[in-house]
């Protein structure tokens, strides 16, 4: 997925955990570091991750996030926000703890996007965006009802976009299967699942607010006239609309339990997979 890591401007909302305080060492979704001080280790791999050395506790089984005090304290935002940065590359962040293999995961500077392909990506991105926007319209769940009307919603702006390609004689084309899947997961989940499908409300939006527009930076110089494009701009103070929405997480969290938490940070990997899917299509 494009990098969590904050803007400069943003930075308030992404504030780093005190590097003294470190999780409990044994979970699921995500990694610590190597050096961690606990007194009992193992080295497993994880399945359907990136396969690479970790290390995790021999004597609790006990998740990361439940004795991550920053969080506990700090809101769930927070808990969210260190699982997904756990899993950028240490190249996309600070805390990322993953190796870059795949070519979407180098850092952007590095890529060699295609015009072709970015239209392909913001075809698949309006995909997604329409759904969860959709989803959060109906609100099966009535916490869904909390993020109308956000100001972070791109699938407007996105349609935009894509009529002024079309006016300019570029080809756009359907959404496929990377977008397609990803909607039809999202639509799934959304009605059986609240909470994880939080954690891909969270993903999507806040890694679009800022690795999102780091992207379009890379690929201005392919697009005609150097358009800035409008699914990277926002009305209002974006920090002040990321920090509304921070603030709706919290509270609609506060009524979860802690499995549910759990369930929801669980769910961050199948996010970042799903994403990247669509993030490759740039590169095509």
């Amino acid at each position: 997925m494009a990098s969590l890591a904050p803007s400069t401007q943003c930075r308030f909302l992404f504030k780093k955990p005190n590097p003294s305080i470190l999780p409990s060492p044994n979970f699921s979704s995500s990694v610590i570091r190597k050096d961690s001080p606990y007194s009992k280790f193992q080295l497993l791999k994880f399945t359907g991750m990136v396969t690479r050395n970790v290390v995790v506790s021999a004597v609790t089984s006990e998740k990361p996030w439940k004795r991550y005090p920053e969080g506990e304290t700090k809101g769930f935002v927070e808990e969210m926000r260190f699982v997904a940065m756990k899993l950028h590359t240490r190249q996309q962040a600070l805390e990322g703890e993953m190796e870059a293999k795949a070519p979407e995961e180098q850092p952007v500077e590095n890529w060699e996007p295609t015009l072709d392909g970015y239209l392909k990506f913001l075809v698949d991105s309006k995909l997604v965006y329409d759904t969860l926007e959709e989803i959060i319209d109906k609100a099966s769940f009535p916490s869904y009802a909390e993020f109308r009307n956000t100001g972070l919603e791109r699938s407007e702006k996105l349609a935009k976009d894509l009529e002024w390609f079309r006016e300019k004689g570029y080809a756009v084309g359907e959404p496929s299967a990377p977008g397609i899947t990803y909607a039809q997961y999202l639509k799934q989940l959304s009605d059986k699942d609240p909470q994880a499908f939080i954690c891909h409300f969270y993903n999507v939006y806040f890694a679009n607010s800022s690795g999102g527009r780091i992207i379009s930076k890379k690929i201005t110089e392919e697009i005609p006239e150097n358009k800035e494009l409008e699914c990277y701009k926002w009305d209002g103070d974006l920090c002040q609309l990321l920090q509304n929405v921070k603030d709706k997480l919290n509270k609609v969290a506060e009524n979860w339990s802690r499995d549910d938490k759990d369930r929801c940070l669980e769910e961050t990997q199948k996010s970042f997979k799903f994403y990247r899917y669509i993030l490759r299509l740039i590169l095509t």
